[in-house]
């Protein structure tokens, strides 16, 4: 655990010491595209972060490779190695895309090919666990297809979630956290060292996602973009390929007794396969709610629009930084729970947990307008929005009232606050949408 550790922080260090300077470079090489219409962001940010996480990626791969305990990972597994030349090649596909805005069907294409180097390399799913059957052995072009339909689909999970600053950074944060734990427990607890691989990849992806939130943040100072997006999507899916079809399910002694007890002791081998479409789970319900709208309204379910859940958290009262952690929440409610169910899956208090979780979660959802205050002791340690505001004079509005959240109950009299201001508490009413598309390209 210790090795892993330290893996994670050299990761996490090189990628948010490096993102400064990708960002100045950003900035002079015009890697900032206008403002769209359905964008959320108010000002011109640069891209290209994932510069900073692909370096990031490189310098966690290099101290493992030095670390006594993880060495072996390298000498007896070719993973590392077809990890890092897929990751190299989506990276700089996502570089030119940044940059050049490429065709969807150019990206598509890479990452297609990104899955099939790794293929070549012996990344690739071997066979799958079939609760009651066993272990069933699929074919070269089985393994192949499958192979490179879980990293495009992954791939472009990631890139349809990240609508908002920090969000899927954040996010595939979560669902790599909730993987180590499962990858290490395989690994440890089993002695199975096929697991290993997948273990470091999963903490390699943890140190880039946790470098590179600080500066992308609300309100971001720099985005990952394509660059970024796609590679955290590909080292997510490559983790679940690896554990899956590299570790021998029989190796951990579950399909024995009867078929209704492998069913439920087979369960923890499929959580790799599970764990990925975590990230996936809020994306897919938004595609699937944004068809069935444009479908409804007459338009082509391929129109882009304003209708995003994250979008939808905005206009009902939700700040930015605020519809990240409700997303936040949900994510990390169904990756960890998704584990402790494999762990514990007899125990009838898992799924209580979880029914009262989400319970918590649909309560956040409808308090939008609610905005906790700190006591007068902590006041100090909170960011101004937190803190009680003190009476103003009648008709005049104080300079704390900026870091309070327009439209709350009771402050009719607040001043609105200024489309143009780029911060947290920067979510005016729907009106605003409306006006910005006049300087934003047609969406």
């Amino acid at each position: 655990m210790r090795d892993y550790l330290l893996t994670l922080c050299v990761t996490a260090a090189v990628t948010y010491l490096l993102t400064g300077p990708v960002r100045k470079f950003a900035i002079a090489s015009g890697a900032m595209p206008e403002i769209r219409a359905r964008d959320v962001h108010r000002e011109p940010t640069p891209r290209l972060g994932g510069i900073a996480m692909f370096f990031g990626l490189c310098a966690g791969l290099l101290v493992a490779d030095h670390l006594q305990n993880l060495n072996s990972v390298f000498a007896l597994s070719n993973e590392p190695r077809a990890l890092l030349s897929g990751a190299a090649l989506i990276w700089l596909i996502g570089v030119l895309d940044d940059k050049f805005e490429l065709d969807a069907l150019i990206k598509l294409g890479a990452q297609m090919i990104s899955a099939g180097v790794m293929v070549m390399q012996g990344l690739t799913i071997l066979w799958l666990p079939i609760p009651g059957i066993g272990t069933v052995a699929l074919t070269q072009w089985q393994g192949t297809l499958l192979t490179v339909a879980l990293v495009v689909i992954t791939i472009n999970a990631v890139n349809f979630v990240d609508g908002l600053d920090g969000l899927a950074a954040g996010m595939v944060c979560i669902a790599a956290a909730a993987f180590f734990l499962y990858a290490y427990r395989i690994w440890f607890s089993y002695g199975i060292e096929a697991a290993a691989p997948a273990t470091l990849f999963a903490a390699i992806l943890m140190g880039m996602c946790l470098g590179f939130l600080p500066h992308n943040m609300h309100p971001a100072r720099i985005f990952m973009g394509d660059s970024g997006s796609m590679l955290i999507g590909l080292i997510l899916a490559a983790s679940a390929i690896s554990i899956t079809g590299q570790v021998d399910p029989d190796a951990l002694r579950i399909f024995e007794g009867s078929t209704r007890e492998a069913t439920h002791a087979a369960l923890p081998v499929f959580i790799p396969l599970l764990l990925p479409l975590t990230i996936i789970a809020i994306p897919m319900a938004d595609l699937v709610l944004a068809i069935v709208r444009r479908t409804w309204n007459g338009q082509s379910p391929f129109a882009a629009d304003r209708g995003h859940l994250h979008h939808r958290l905005l206009e009902i009262g939700h700040s930015h930084s605020r519809a990240v952690l409700i997303m936040y929440f949900w994510s990390a409610l169904i990756a960890f729970g998704t584990l402790s169910y494999s762990v514990h899956s007899a125990s009838m208090w898992i799924v209580l947990l979880i029914v009262a979780f989400s319970a918590v979660g649909l309560g956040l959802l409808l308090l939008p307008r609610f905005t906790p205050r700190a006591p007068r002791w902590a006041e100090s340690f909170v960011p101004p929005r937190y803190r009680r505001r003190a009476a103003a004079p009648s008709g005049e509005d104080g300079d704390e009232d900026a870091g309070d959240e327009p439209g709350e109950p009771g402050d009719e009299s607040r001043t609105p606050v200024p489309a143009g201001v780029n911060g947290a508490t920067a979510v005016g009413h729907r009106s605003r949408f409306s006006d910005r598309r006049k300087a934003g390209t047609p969406s």
